[in-house]
């Protein structure tokens, strides 16, 4: 089944700034995204996969099959090593069902408290898929970018851990860069690097 990038994909995923950052990085390329708050009759998938690959493709196939439509899933989130590789899948969710970026960041803080030195590096993964309105998938990629938390917030850009994920070698946080610097740096701009290239080469 070819890929009709001039129609209309679904991107599986109700988180606002998540959607701005690919949009940015595929609509140039020709694609263009509708955001589930976009498309009637769009369903909650439940993330119930182990990896971030999985919750990815969760979300595009049953997502896909659900509205007959191609369907983006996208799945990210922070590892930290010395954690035991948390917060992990349960990124968005770290401090509990009711949990905002605010009270993450403030369990993830006080996780790494007594934590110094190269205790502190952390990564962030991304995965991408793309699945047809069959359910099966044609696509899919995954990206990280390395650096470590800092022990208070900086910058205002961005969103989840942003403020606390320091790129060493800028000195910066992602909540610092900006959009321009953050998308040629992040995981999620390594990982659609891949799936662009398998859907277009």
């Amino acid at each position: 089944m070819a890929i009709d990038l001039s129609s209309g994909i679904v991107v599986g995923t109700n988180n606002r700034k998540k959607l701005i950052e690919l949009r940015e990085l595929l609509q140039p390329l020709g694609f263009q995204l509708q955001s589930l708050a976009e498309t009637p009759g769009a369903i909650s998938v439940e993330e119930s996969g182990t990896t971030f690959m999985e919750n990815a493709r969760l979300k595009a196939t049953v997502q896909a099959q659900h509205l007959g439509r191609w369907t983006i899933g996208e799945d990210s989130g922070l590892c930290v090593p010395a954690l035991g590789g948390e917060p992990g899948v349960y990124s968005a969710r770290y401090s509990g069902a009711d949990a905002t970026d605010e009270s993450n960041n403030r369990k993830l803080l006080e996780k790494m408290a007594d934590l110094t030195g190269d205790a502190r590096r952390a990564y962030y993964v991304s995965t991408i898929a793309l699945s047809d309105p069959s359910g099966q998938i044609h696509a899919q990629a995954q990206g990280e970018c390395w650096g470590r938390i800092l022990t208070d917030y900086r910058g205002t850009g961005g969103f989840g851990y942003d403020p606390l994920f320091e790129i060493p070698e800028y000195h910066r946080t992602f909540a610092e860069l900006g959009l321009v610097v953050k998308s040629a740096l992040s995981h999620r701009a390594r990982a659609l690097r891949q799936f662009v290239r398998q859907i277009t080469g």
